[in-house]
């Protein structure tokens, strides 16, 4: 006899079936966790960048404003870059080469000013911090707001 009978190629799609069932969610859980790790070396490039603007500016090598609290004004100007006041030659001070997005939600970065506390966030004259948008919460169960 050849071929294969209906019992036995039914027995192999449910096998197949069930395979795929277990192996989804692992794959899904897998690009979760990528997008996590992307959100987290973003936000630390983006504070790190802030945080040097802001020693930059107190070591006057960029111009810092008296009434300024010597953080950017946005996170574009991080990336475009500073004029450098101990060189005359207009070279300009960078710190970040490109501002990245953020993987998760896709939408620009929430900022948070000087101003404002760390548990109401809001927009200011400048950025001292940034957070993520996305209204879902992470593998451990923090919402990516609070990362």
């Amino acid at each position: 006899m050849k071929g294969f009978t209906l019992i036995e190629l039914l027995i192999t799609v449910v096998i197949v079936a069930l395979l795929a069932s277990v192996a989804l969610p692992l794959a899904q859980t897998t690009v979760q966790r990528n997008k996590e790790q992307e959100l987290r070396r973003s936000l630390r490039e983006i504070r790190e960048a802030i945080d040097a603007y802001k020693l930059a500016g107190d070591e006057g090598l960029i111009e810092r404003k008296a009434d300024a609290s010597g953080y950017p004004p946005t996170l574009a100007v991080l990336a475009a870059g500073v004029p450098n006041k101990r060189k005359p030659d207009d070279a300009k001070v960078y710190f970040l080469r490109r501002v990245p997005s953020d993987p998760v939600s896709g939408e620009p970065w929430g900022v948070r000013s000087y101003a404002s506390p760390a548990d109401a966030p809001r927009a200011g004259d400048d950025v001292y911090d940034v957070y993520s948008r996305a209204e879902a919460s992470g593998l451990n169960g923090i919402p990516y707001r609070q990362w």
